[in-house]
């Protein structure tokens, strides 16, 4: 396996625990409002997400994403339970339960939200029965959620509204106010450790290729996988890539609105264990490395990042700059320039799920992000890249992302 990411004075290969594979229950509910004398639109996206499920008990974790036109603070989410589940223990959030009906309210570190940017808290759970339905509806503010961004009542005399904070298309560094010193502290833990001067940080594959990233699937195992669950995970990667980036579209000269992400080829022990017969990518087959099927080096930009693909059997469009390596029966994973490795099972039992997390997570390691494993920036509770704390991408994730961005931009002439 290729290296992490270098860096100055130690090197780690991100790691998380693989825990049971995240069950959506639903996705993209609602809108809110705001306060309706200063809003003018409203909108939001809710997605809430078991996580783990035992007899009696579950966790949860629900993502609030703010679509509307001001800040809401502090934002106040409301559901109600079908089947008599009870709220216990929550992080991120304050969360009470009168009834069926459960209130959770941002804390002090994570009170404002503002356009364009997400929350997320998680809690535990108990259960009286076999029984554990999603709520059907959520209120934010006070406002029932409706899916979509819409106006709303102002009044006569409406008062203007200033440039939310990290609204995405804003140029100048602008973060929520309480996560100003954090992010500074990461980047100063950034700088003391990593060479920056690299070249192959998932920025510099992106920037070379004008919004692109083409994957070959290293697959680490013996079980069989069908066209369907082979294009299912194109598809997935994709939408696991528009997570991380959808919040970097029109924010400080970041080109791209989208990155695109194909696959291009596919590495197996055996051919019979590939089956589909059309040619839609290609084929490597025997090419054993590191005890693993390995896609052809002369088409990898690990192997060439001077992007010379003069010798790739099947052209420079057909290069991989990143692999998804998929082992039979691993457990955690692993994830830096070469692109990313976990659990082949877990990772196809989890594509019916909103959000990977352990490939988020490694994701983040291929374009710079760190683990913290032995220090937590001030304030910050949960993140996704601070592994087995939070299952989904949070503001403050998207925001060390941006700051990433922000510090290497020049080498490309924005």
């Amino acid at each position: 396996m290729g290296p992490a990411l270098p860096k100055i004075r130690r090197r780690r290969i991100g790691m998380v625990l693989a825990g049971m594979a995240s069950v959506v229950i639903a996705a993209s509910l609602a809108s809110f409002a705001m306060n309706p004398a200063s809003a003018q639109t409203a909108g939001c996206d809710v997605e809430y997400q078991l996580t783990a499920q035992w007899p009696g008990g579950y966790n949860a974790n629900v993502e609030v994403t703010n679509l509307g036109a001001a800040a809401v603070d502090p934002w106040r989410l409301e559901w109600d339970y079908a089947n008599g589940q009870k709220v216990a223990n929550a992080w991120n959030a304050t969360a009470t339960q009168s009834g069926a009906h459960v209130t959770a309210v941002g804390v002090e570190y994570n009170r404002r939200l503002t356009t364009g940017t997400t929350v997320s808290f998680g809690f535990s759970g108990t259960t009286s029965g076999s029984q554990n339905a999603a709520p059907t509806s959520f209120k934010l503010n006070g406002v029932q959620c409706t899916g979509a961004v819409q106006p709303t009542p102002t009044s006569a005399s409406p008062t203007p509204t200033a440039t939310p904070t990290g609204n995405p298309g804003q140029d100048e560094w602008n973060p929520p106010s309480n996560l100003v010193q954090p992010l500074n502290e990461v980047w100063a833990h950034v700088e003391d450790t990593y060479n920056l001067n690299f070249r192959n940080f998932g920025w510099d594959q992106v920037m070379a290729t004008g919004g692109t990233i083409n994957y070959c699937v290293r697959w680490d195992s013996q079980n069989t996988v069908t066209a369907q669950t082979r294009d299912q995970i194109a598809a997935k990667l994709q939408d696991q890539y528009n997570r991380w980036f959808d919040q970097m579209a029109g924010w400080n000269e970041w080109p791209f609105d989208e990155i695109e992400v194909n696959v291009v080829g596919w590495a197996a022990y055996d051919r019979d264990l590939l089956q589909w017969s059309d040619n839609s990518v290609d084929i490597y087959i025997g090419d054993i490395r590191e005890d693993a099927p390995q896609c052809a080096e002369e088409c990898g930009r690990f192997f060439h990042q001077d992007g010379n693909y003069s010798q790739c059997p099947g052209g420079a469009a057909r290069h991989y700059d990143q692999s998804l390596w998929l082992t039979q029966g691993m457990g955690g994973g692993a994830g830096g320039d070469w692109g990313q490795r976990m659990g082949q099972e877990y990772f196809v039992n989890a594509l019916n799920s909103a959000q990977i997390h352990i490939y988020l997570h490694e994701l983040g390691h291929t374009f710079g992000l760190d683990d913290f494993y032995d220090w937590t920036p001030t304030g910050q509770c949960c993140f996704i890249m601070k592994a087995g704390s939070s299952s989904t991408i949070t503001s403050f994730d998207q925001w060390m992302l941006r700051d990433w961005w922000r510090h290497l931009k020049s080498r490309y002439g924005y």
